[in-house]
């Protein structure tokens, strides 16, 4: 079983259109300058529009400092090449408890917890599925489902059909996160992390 590292584990396979992409495609350059990754882009509302810009340090973390040091990073850029119609209002942010997932290396980070995925199209007569992360291998994102009649079972989610993942909030993952946020260690509460089921097969998925 081939793992990422690397470059490859870093990239970002979840990919924003329309006017999010093109924020994403100027900022993203200035944001790793800086040591940040760039989580996600959305824009919402209408009238009142919102942009909002979700980041984090090589660790996971992101503090109010490092919001607005993003903030005065990315604004006068975002005035000069003005990618957004009308006014709106720029929020950066944490990507949160309940975080998305948008690279490799997040499945491998967050194993053991419960994930919720939407597929952009049905694999095997489905597009959502949940339950904990078992990693990342072979293009793959790793979870258990449990399948009716047949128990806990692997499952493997090519990972250019994700549209979307998302961390579901549990006690655990609060937990570990707030420990992780008091920077004691930003390995802290591994060890406490859900315990994955015993007798867990791995099947195969298809379309």
């Amino acid at each position: 079983m081939e793992r990422l590292s690397g470059p490859a584990e870093e990239a970002r396979f979840v990919v924003e259109s329309g006017v999010a992409a093109r924020v994403a495609g100027l900022i993203e350059p200035v944001l790793e300058s800086m040591g940040y990754r760039l989580v996600l882009v959305r824009l919402m509302g209408g009238s009142d529009a919102i942009l909002e810009i979700m980041a984090e340090r090589a660790d996971g973390t992101m503090t109010v400092e490092d919001c607005e040091a993003v903030s005065h990073a990315v604004s006068p850029l975002l005035d000069v090449h003005d990618p957004v119609d009308g006014a709106y209002r720029l929020q950066i942010s944490s990507p949160g408890i309940d975080r998305p997932l948008v690279r490799p290396a997040d499945f491998e980070r967050w194993a053991g917890y419960e994930v919720k995925i939407e597929l952009k199209e049905a694999v095997s007569g489905r597009k959502r599925f949940r339950g904990p992360i078992e990693g990342f291998a072979d293009g793959e994102a790793r979870i258990e489902i449990e399948v009716p009649e047949a128990g806990p079972q692997i499952i493997g989610l090519p990972v250019a059909l994700i549209g979307s993942a998302k961390l579901v909030l549990t006690d655990e993952l609060v937990r570990d996160t707030l420990r992780r946020a008091k920077g004691s260690d930003t390995t802290a509460g591994k060890a406490d992390k859900p315990t994955r089921k015993a007798g867990a097969k791995r099947i195969d998925v298809t379309k």
